[in-house]
């Protein structure tokens, strides 16, 4: 999709299911869409061909795609399609095997990207946080380390900060001039450590957020996550991403004001996860804009984002 002088141009920074969810949303907007796309995955498939095949895992970046893109809800399905008989192909979908070919084919995970887009008529810009390889890794409150992005939320206890190697790592030239030109830059939702902040961490990529006059807008998570954000308030997932970045960088913090019903706070606590607990008062002290919204949705059992609801107030801030 080109880019239009008249659009709003917006910075969707994240990964996992959250992330593309709330694109769904976005795509039906007039917007210039970019989604920086976390690259530190190395569990299931991804992992697999990231381990193969020396190249940066492509699951996150696959699902963004596909929830930017216009084609026949076929196409769509086909891409994500899930092998499950071939013990070879088991665990694979057929979206993260194209792009591997085409990243051997065009010699770059970037490049793959692009082609990829324009075969999905991708409606906006999907760039990876880093175009190689990176791993993340957590410490702990017990000084304990642990690498790997699927293996932090297993060990069980407080993070108190995780970081990438190569911690050198480079963004696309690319992706600093989409944050540079940006009206708005939005974070989450989102796993708070091992899908938001592996972005961030990539050197360039906070600066230039930093130094952005984008309005800044933190997507707060609806519930906490086992391993990750247990028992963590809004300001606490705040704090987090604060505290990594090295400054106060958001402006506002988009957070649901429905009560969850028993039923479903039931069914999460099933996997030690609750709601997040708003506490305003220590919002207001970092000088941010607390906006309370109807934004969330209960489906199968499941608390989720309105994609739409979300995407209609970014707009409506972008403004």
């Amino acid at each position: 999709m080109e880019r239009t002088k008249h659009r709003k141009k917006i910075v969707i920074i994240g990964g996992g299911t959250g992330l593309s969810t709330l694109l769904r949303g976005l795509k039906k907007f007039p917007l210039d869409i970019t989604a920086i796309v976390t690259v530190a995955d190395d569990g299931g498939s991804s992992g697999r061909l990231r381990d193969d095949y020396d190249i940066p895992p492509p699951g996150d970046v696959r699902n963004v795609l596909a929830a930017l893109s216009d084609v026949e809800p076929l196409v769509e399905e086909m891409f994500q399609y899930r092998f499950s008989k071939s013990e070879e192909l088991k665990g694979h979908s057929l979206g993260n095997l194209m792009l591997a070919a085409l990243t051997s084919i065009t010699g770059d995970f970037a490049n793959a990207i692009s082609e990829m887009s324009r075969v999905l008529k991708v409606h906006g810009k999907v760039l990876p946080a880093a175009n190689q390889l990176v791993t993340l890794h957590a410490q702990y409150e017990d000084e304990t380390i642990v690498s790997g992005e699927s293996k932090i939320p297993l060990y069980g206890k407080k993070i108190e900060k995780v970081f990438i190697s190569p911690a050198d790592v480079k963004p696309l030239p690319e992706t600093i001039n989409m944050i540079r030109e940006a009206d708005i830059i939005a974070i989450g939702p989102g796993s708070l450590y091992t899908s938001i902040l592996p972005n961030l961490l990539v050197e360039g990529i906070k600066e230039a957020i930093i130094r952005s006059k984008a309005k800044k807008v933190y997507i707060c998570n609806l519930m906490t996550q086992a391993g990750e954000t247990s028992d963590y308030t809004a300001f606490d997932h705040v704090h987090a991403l604060l505290d990594h970045v090295g400054e106060n960088f958001l402006d506002a913090i988009l957070i649901s004001n429905e009560e969850i019903p028993e039923n479903v706070q039931y069914l999460y606590k099933q996997e030690k996860a609750s709601p997040v607990k708003i506490d305003i008062e220590k919002l207001v002290t970092l000088n941010l804009e607390v906006v309370k919204k109807d934004i969330s949705i209960v489906h199968g059992g499941a608390v989720r984002h309105d994609a739409m609801k979300v995407a209609k107030w970014l707009v409506e801030y972008a403004k």
